[in-house]
């Protein structure tokens, strides 16, 4: 599983670079986010815009991803789309995360957020 981390001023970006999360590298990519926020790191934009495929496992992780990080940090999801998408709206997932349609726009919702 493939992560790109990118420190920023006053967030991380974690790119996800895979066209699918399902359940055969789910796990992989818990154990990374968390290996991330361990590091101090609980600020996050998780860019999944290469994702064209997720399963109910995947959301599972990032449920678990987002209550790790807890009240004291922030988890912004930039780039689902289509089927992406689709499941954290059937889901209603939608209304737990924060989901913003590009990276830039992820980032205004932080300097809002932090205002």
């Amino acid at each position: 599983m493939n992560l790109q981390i990118k420190n920023e001023e006053s967030f991380t970006l974690v790119t996800l670079d895979e066209t699918r999360l399902d359940a055969s590298i789910a796990a992989d990519f818990k154990k990374q986010m968390e290996e991330i926020i361990d590091a101090g790191n609980n600020e996050i934009i998780l860019d999944i815009s290469a994702l064209n495929f997720m399963d109910s496992s995947s959301l599972g992780a990032m449920v678990a991803v987002l209550k790790k990080i807890g009240t004291q940090g922030k988890l912004i999801i930039s780039g689902a789309s289509g089927v992406v998408l689709d499941l954290f709206k059937l889901t209603r997932m939608d209304q737990i995360f924060i989901l913003e349609k590009t990276v830039d726009q992820a980032k205004e919702q932080f300097e809002t957020l932090s205002a």
